[in-house]
């Protein structure tokens, strides 16, 4: 029996996180305040988490 392969995934990758806004990085995914800056929260549809301690913000619909 042959194992059926998983769907591929997007890569993601840290140059996705930043910008070059007039010769400056700028961030443009959502930062936790709790871990602070360099720690980035998964953005999803209804709610933005951070992976490293949980918090997580919910949309206001």
């Amino acid at each position: 029996m042959a194992a059926k392969a998983a769907p591929k995934k997007a890569a993601s990758s840290k140059r996705d996180a930043y910008k070059v806004e007039g010769g400056k990085l700028v961030r443009t995914k959502p930062v936790c305040p709790k871990c602070g800056p360099g720690v980035f929260m998964a953005t999803h549809k209804d709610r933005k988490a951070c992976g490293r301690c949980g918090y997580t913000e919910f949309n206001q619909n």
